[in-house]
């Protein structure tokens, strides 16, 4: 039953947003439709088409929400009408199928309107998109249930409030708001390849349920280049995910992995996307060009094989487009392993002044790491040391750790 409503459930609450107008009520119909399928499916079986099923029964239910005048004004209740039109039509299947690409794309830039905080949008994307419950949203991001009850919460009454149309942006305000949509996909991506914090250095049904959010939007916006970029890039950062983690679910580095572990289906997935993205861009947009790095390291066969000449070229080619401080040092650590920890280091150095990287732990993390390349050990552990005390992940205060007593006992 969750693998039906995890599937189902984004098709269904778009479906029904589209007749109601109101994301909150949608969902609750949805659900309402889930319990009845609890209740009788033990019983009958599971339809041939429970979708098809699902959708019924909620709009049954919407009928009858819509006769009685609940949450809606009483312009909508020309809509039961419709519904009622609909129940009575010969073929509700194709009649669903009908409209499915275009609901789901509304729900998605709904779900990740400008009016709702980043954090708002997270939740409700997961929530509405992803069909996670609310405890589990939770424990991703390892706050209370609570919390992240009240942003939903929220999110739908603020969107209630703020009249927001159930379709789709054009023109200026599509590419702004397609904008906002990949930053939240990115965002559900990243927690889950690098936890922020807790326990676990990877939470891999995070990067599951991003992968599978951003290969929707691919379909549905086929001819935007950034959404094929960021799916290639989150493809290809998937494939490392088995090597990432040893025996005890410590971190295993990039450069220390084993590439025999790599998923070569999902690189083969990626390098495709990325193909897609140059085809139906002018030129690489910010996560084009990030795919384009991970894809460096996809195509070398071993870490030394590795092209950082190209990949310190890329994060030239990001810093100009997409300028930020983490680019930057990123562009850094490309630019020590293609000439030298030297090179790297004095633009590390230049960073340290950067407000916004005050308590950023892989800026200590970075420079720790070149300063041992140098020789310069002591200050290496310093600064290792300095890393494990800002990150909030248990697993990687330990790696740092383990690198800063390596100095220590190093430079003895």
């Amino acid at each position: 039953m969750v693998a039906v409503w995890r599937i189902e459930s984004a098709r269904l609450i778009a479906g029904l947003a589209r007749f109601v107008r109101d994301v909150g009520v949608a969902e609750e119909l949805a659900q309402d439709a889930l319990v009845a399928a609890l209740e009788r499916w033990p019983e009958s079986g599971v339809p041939e088409n429970p979708g098809a099923w699902l959708m019924a029964t909620a709009k049954h239910r919407a009928i009858d929400l819509l006769r009685r005048g609940r949450r809606l004004e009483d312009k909508h209740e020309e809509l039961g009408h419709e519904l009622e039109a609909e129940r009575e039509g010969p073929d509700l299947d194709a009649a669903l199928d009908d409209h499915v690409g275009d609901d789901l794309l509304r729900l998605v830039f709904i779900s990740c309107h400008p009016v709702l905080s980043t954090e708002a949008r997270v939740a409700l994307t997961l929530r509405l998109l992803g069909g996670l419950t609310t405890e589990e949203i939770a424990r991703a991001f390892l706050v209370p249930e609570a919390t992240v009850a009240q942003r939903i919460v929220r999110a739908k009454r603020t969107l209630a409030e703020a009249r927001v149309p159930f379709e789709v942006p054009r023109g200026a305000e599509f590419a702004a708001r397609l904008s906002s949509v990949l930053q939240v996909v990115y965002l559900v991506f990243n927690e889950g390849y690098t936890a922020t914090a807790g326990d676990d250095w990877m939470r891999p049904a995070l990067c599951e349920d991003a992968l599978r959010l951003g290969r929707i939007l691919a379909e549905l916006v086929p001819a935007e280049p950034e959404v094929h970029g960021l799916v290639a890039l989150m493809e290809i950062q998937a494939s490392r995910s088995g090597a990432r983690v040893g025996p005890s679910g410590e971190p295993v580095l990039l450069l220390e992995q084993n590439r025999a572990g790599w998923d070569q289906v999902l690189i083969r997935r990626g390098l495709a996307a990325l193909a897609r993205a140059e085809e139906v861009g002018a030129a690489l947009g910010p996560y084009a060009l990030q795919a384009a790095i991970a894809a460096c390291h996809a195509r070398a066969r071993t870490a030394a094989e590795t092209d950082w000449a190209r990949i310190a070229a890329l994060y030239d080619a990001l810093a100009e487009l997409a300028p930020s401080p983490v680019v930057e040092l990123n562009r850094a650590v490309a630019i020590a392993m293609a000439f030298g920890p030297a090179a790297g280091l004095e633009l590390v150095d230049a960073l340290t002044a950067e407000p916004s990287l005050r308590g950023y732990h892989l800026l200590p993390s970075v420079r720790g790491d070149l300063l041992a390349k140098l020789g310069r050990l002591d200050e290496a552990r310093a600064e290792l040391e300095r890393a494990a005390a800002l990150t909030r992940n248990a697993r990687e205060r330990d790696l740092l750790l383990e690198r800063a007593a390596a100095c220590a006992s190093t430079s003895r």
